[in-house]
């Protein structure tokens, strides 16, 4: 494994976002999720339900609707660029609930407003098989 070396900007950026919590029955760590773009490259985001997710710094994000059969679909692939965490939030949660969404899978690897629009232009195609927000026929 690689060593990565953090910035004080990014190591102060991420601190927004509390440690995963574990899982009080089996003591495991939050779930994580890997989606793919249409580059083929995977994108490891941490997984909250809508609720339960804490303010977000500017990272890129997927709403998603979680069965209760475990299936999943992606209703929304946006980024957040506000500075303020709680707007971000804010405004995750109105769309996430007039949506239809109950997680919120946050990719913070992502550096720069540049390179969040990237990842999230790549989900989109990857998962949308377009570059819209969201499935046709909703505005994101």
């Amino acid at each position: 494994m690689a060593a990565q070396i953090l910035t004080l900007a990014q190591t102060t950026r991420r601190a927004f976002l509390p440690p995963p919590p574990a899982d009080l029955a089996t003591g495991e760590a939050v779930r994580r999720q890997s989606w793919h773009g249409a580059s083929g490259r995977h994108y490891v985001h941490t997984v909250f339900s809508l609720i339960e997710c804490p303010p977000v710094p500017q990272a890129t994000y997927l709403l998603v609707r979680r069965d209760e059969d475990g299936g999943s679909r992606v209703l929304c692939i946006a980024s957040s660029e506000s500075d303020a965490p709680t707007l971000n939030l804010a405004h995750i949660r109105q769309r996430g609930a007039t949506l239809g969404a109950n997680e919120v899978h946050v990719h913070l690897l992502a550096e720069t407003q540049g390179r969040r629009r990237l990842v999230a232009s790549d989900l989109r195609a990857g998962i949308f098989g377009a570059l819209s927000a969201e499935p046709a026929g909703t505005l994101c």
